[in-house]
């Protein structure tokens, strides 16, 4: 997972967005239609990006009587690893500064402060 992960572009992930959120696999048709409304990219450009994740591995591709597409890793696996590596990359693997720096650049509200006291507070009991 690690590799695979650290392979996905950004433009991939957007691509994995789409995969995510559907309940089962999809038709390339239906990928390029939604990217093409959300983002304006060229069905060139889509089928280029799925190709790329295919051959990464971190999408299954499915022969119907047209190919089918469906993610080969989790949204949750993958934002787990890329938490992870963010805070491995820029925090010298230290959560507590990763949180201190969101705190420290007003990147958390009042109300953002109390949730995870209340997160922290409910993992002790």
């Amino acid at each position: 997972m690690d590799t695979l992960a650290n392979r996905i572009s950004d433009s991939e992930i957007e691509v994995m967005k789409v995969l995510w959120a559907a309940e089962d696999a999809l038709p390339l048709s239906a990928i390029r239609q939604s990217l093409q409304a959300k983002k304006g990219w060229e069905a060139a450009t889509i089928k280029t990006l799925i190709s790329r994740l295919v051959s990464k591995g971190a999408v299954i591709q499915i022969k119907r009587n047209v190919f089918y597409y469906s993610p080969a890793i989790s949204e949750k696996e993958y934002n787990r690893w890329a938490t992870n590596d963010l805070i491995s990359r820029l925090y010298n693997g230290s959560a507590r500064d990763l949180v201190a720096a969101l705190v420290h650049s007003e990147g958390l509200t009042r109300d953002d402060i109390e949730e995870l006291r209340a997160m922290f507070n409910s993992e002790d009991g």
